[in-house]
């Protein structure tokens, strides 16, 4: 069957990008885990601005999309929403944020429920949680309370849930540890260990934990490092791994996300962060995250589009950094067309709810300083495609958007 000349097109793009993935493998991807740091205390505490409350304020709305969810959960809401970590989400620092929300179009709040670290933020009665000290450095010690008063201002919360990068776990019980061949414990290139993402339960700790957060009264729970280490091929030259169903990277992460959903679909929404380039790539980028796949088990699924991400030449544009409005324009369209090729065969389809860049990257030459004009231009991409969610992130959750 001849293609159109549209399909070829897009078939030609997505050799291009492939041509060049290992670039962007080898190179930008490893500041996605820089960028995510969890901030430092003591610099976590940075104003947002003084915002006096108006006179006789009315009570936040929250928008809510017209499809209707097949479980008896509220309606999808429209979120627009920000990245708040565990210190940020205590003290002053914490009621500048909600200021922030209440002054602008912001309806939601990304708090960390376990982070980079390992570590669970908040006191967890989850067994394997206490018994090997997860939560012995509690940041949030009145998360209910926390998620009530959010609850009455009408702010949508997700719990992130970081689940295997996890450094703690891996030293704790290093049978649940990626392995060298040799039988040691493996570590990326800043010696992090991550735990083996084909042992399911490590899926069950994790999924304890996402439960016990939606108990404790989180609207959605999202997965984040629902992944595989990048430099997929170094990583498969190295380690041994445990699977013996012989499941693929992409079928393991989906197989995980869907036994997620079956256990509390019915209490919370689940999402899951993805890299940015797979909206754009045909294939699982060597670490299990493939758009199709996961989409038909999550109810939200969030590229992480920040321009300076992306290496140059990336959609024909030199220097990503400096055009974010035309990387977020791509990058979604690309990510519109998969759902719908994936829309024809699956009666489940992920919403697109992609992730901005709030942050400026010193370390991309040439950058530049990302301010609220940067952060509205991605918005204005995505939305003139008929996208209107979003997340901000920052890792200090400082923000320039007003």
């Amino acid at each position: 069957m001849m293609m159109s000349s549209t399909s070829s097109m897009r078939w030609m793009g997505r050799v291009c990008l492939c041509s060049i993935v290992t670039l962007m493998m080898n190179g930008c991807s490893t500041k996605i885990e820089e960028v995510k740091e969890e901030a430092n205390p003591l610099h976590s505490l940075s104003h947002v601005g003084s915002m006096g409350l108006a006179p006789n304020q009315e009570p936040k709305k929250m928008p809510v999309d017209a499809a209707t969810p097949s479980f008896s959960m509220p309606a999808k809401p429209i979120v627009k929403g920000i990245y708040v970590s565990a210190w940020s989400s205590v003290g002053s620092k914490f009621e500048q944020l909600i200021e922030l929300v209440e002054h602008t179009d912001l309806n939601a709040m990304v708090i960390d429920v376990k982070n980079d670290s390992g570590q669970v933020t908040y006191p967890s009665t989850v067994p394997l949680v206490n018994e090997i000290g997860a939560n012995s450095h509690v940041i949030i010690q009145d998360m209910k309370a926390k998620l009530q008063r959010l609850k009455q201002k009408h702010i949508y919360t997700i719990a992130r849930l970081v689940v295997f990068k996890d450094p703690y776990l891996s030293k704790k019980k290093s049978m649940y540890a990626m392995k060298n061949r040799d039988g040691s414990v493996w570590k990326d290139a800043k010696g992090i260990a991550w735990v083996d993402p084909f042992k399911t339960d490590v899926w069950d700790y994790n999924i304890q934990i996402a439960n016990e957060v939606a108990n404790l009264g989180f609207d959605e729970i999202q997965f984040d490092y629902v992944r595989f280490p990048e430099n997929g091929q170094k990583v498969d030259r190295e380690v041994l791994f445990d699977n013996p169903q012989k499941l693929s990277k992409a079928q393991d992460i989906a197989t995980f996300l869907h036994r997620a959903k079956e256990q509390i679909g019915n209490k919370a929404y689940i999402s899951a962060d993805v890299f940015g380039l797979t909206t754009s790539l045909p294939n699982d980028m060597g670490i299990g995250q493939d758009w199709a796949m996961i989409s038909k088990e999550v109810h939200f699924i969030s590229p992480m589009l920040y321009p300076s991400h992306y290496t140059s030449g990336i959609y024909g544009i030199k220097s990503p950094d400096l055009q974010p409005y035309a990387v977020i324009h791509q990058a979604v369209n690309d990510a519109k067309w998969k759902n719908h090729q994936l829309a024809r065969s699956s009666s489940q389809v992920a919403q697109i709810r992609p992730w901005y860049q709030d942050f400026t990257a010193t370390w991309v030459k040439p950058h530049k300083k990302y301010g609220v004009i940067d952060v509205k231009e991605q918005i204005k991409a995505a939305k003139e495609q008929g996208i209107e969610q979003f997340l901000l992130w920052n890792p200090s959750s400082t923000y320039s958007y007003r």
